[in-house]
């Protein structure tokens, strides 16, 4: 109705930014269908059921402690005068948004807060990689409240907040490369550390055995879901459509990800003799977490370094968490982690003066001012916000782990979380048929 009374230049504007973020708000939420692909497929068929399951479960949990605290931990702002909110968000519990949106705001709060909701998902479906095939149903279940109220929001705040601390030393981490992936990763190595390898991963000489996921085409189809979602995820983070910035930043995206996929698919080629697909998979989507803390920050052609530098970082960081016996079944500590932590440094090579002042975030990069400035406020972003999730994810599941367990038993996880959490199969016709070759 307000459209149809001559409406002003503001909120004409406020309406197209309105529909855009939305838009990519739900791009980021049908991710959530990448990841169920992705670690269904990447694990064996007696999960699947379980994998795609509990996404759902976890999203749904996800969101409601969002709204009571997550969101007031990383934006609310009823402390913004005092000291403590550099480090802390507070205010907006039990997040009750107006209706609309008041005269010049850019979008209504309905709309930055579900879109801001997608991420901390996000970051929660990358955790789940060091619990796959081993940990209970109700280790997830804890583990999503305690990691949405008290472990993203905090990072989320620091970096993202307006009165966030690396906010204000100039940390650029335009859609999360950090804030959203690294924190997933080093919450899903706490995992994996304490869950220990699944059964018949590595032996006693300390050699590993693959075991190989069961539908590659799941995991194809996974990385295509997830590229496109990485629109709504790196564009939409413009949080509207101004002068059609967002496009450049979706532009830069492509590039990145596209060099991750090559680089990843060269590389294993040229080690192993073939052309691996998991690698080229992984090196896709390693592109794309790299891209994500610099996409508004670099030119097009550093977009392309950055991505290929990640490809060939997630084939031979792979390699090294396979070496040290850490049992990673979808990749995430090399996809998300190491990727995570080359895309937030590589603004302090490659970020421009011009795109920092544009976004008033930082500064240059080394390359184009030759000072070494913004390098050391993104190393200082990355081992403060490392440091912070690391002894947080391992001090509260340690704590699990002596209270209520973690992983399920030696015979529930050989005949699969499927019938042993959910008494029924992924695929019934599948897993009858094996149980009659018996």
């Amino acid at each position: 109705m307000a459209f149809a009374d001559d409406p002003s230049a503001g909120t004409l504007n406020m309406g197209l930014n309105s529909i855009w973020v939305l838009v990519a708000a739900v791009l980021v939420i049908l991710m959530q269908g990448g990841f169920i692909l992705l670690e269904s497929g990447s694990t064996r068929m007696k999960n699947a059921g379980h994998i795609a399951g509990k996404t759902i479960f976890t999203l749904g949990l996800c969101t409601l402690v969002y709204w009571a605290v997550g969101y007031a931990f990383a934006f609310g702002a009823d402390n913004a005068e005092n000291s403590i909110s550099k480090f802390i968000g507070w205010g907006s519990y039990l997040f009750a948004p107006a209706v609309s949106a008041a005269e010049g705001e850019a979008l209504p709060s309905t709309i930055f807060f579900v879109f801001q909701l997608a991420f901390a998902a996000v970051s929660l479906s990358i955790a789940w990689g060091g619990f796959a095939e081993r940990a209970k149903l109700s280790a997830y279940l804890v583990f999503t409240v305690l990691f949405t109220a008290l472990i993203y929001p905090v990072i989320a705040h620091w970096i993202w907040s307006p009165t966030g601390w690396l906010f204000a030393e100039g940390a650029q981490d335009y859609a999360g490369s950090t804030v959203v992936h690294l924190t997933g990763a080093l919450a899903a190595f706490a995992a994996t550390v304490l869950l220990k390898p699944r059964i018949g991963r590595f032996n006693k000489d300390g050699s590993a055995n693959e075991i190989l996921g069961h539908n590659q085409v799941f995991g194809a189809l996974s990385v295509l879901i997830l590229w496109v979602g990485w629109f709504g995820f790196n564009a939409g983070s413009a949080l509207g459509v101004g002068d059609g910035f967002f496009g450049y930043v979706a532009f830069n995206t492509q590039l990145g990800a596209a060099g991750g996929a090559v680089a990843a698919l060269l590389i294993s080629w040229l080690v192993n003799g073939k052309a691996d697909i998991p690698t080229t998979l992984n090196g896709a989507l390693a592109g794309l977490v790299a891209i994500t803390a610099s996409c508004a920050f670099v030119d097009p052609w550093a977009a392309v370094v950055i991505g290929l530098l990640a490809g060939v970082l997630v084939f031979f960081s792979a390699k090294f968490f396979e070496k040290i016996k850490v049992d990673d079944p979808i990749y995430a500590l090399s996809v998300h982690g190491a990727a995570g932590v080359w895309g937030t440094l590589a603004n302090g090579i490659f970020a421009t003066d011009e795109l920092a002042t544009k976004l008033n975030v930082g500064k240059g990069g080394i390359i184009d001012t030759g000072n070494w400035h913004q390098m050391w406020v993104q190393l200082e972003s990355v081992l403060v916000c490392g440091g912070y999730v690391l002894v947080v994810s391992f001090v509260l599941l340690g704590i699990m782990k002596v209270v209520m367990g973690l992983r399920v038993t030696e015979e529930q996880e050989i005949i699969g979380l499927d019938l042993s959490e959910h008494g029924t199969f992924g695929y019934p016709e599948q897993m009858k048929k094996a149980q009659q070759s018996l």
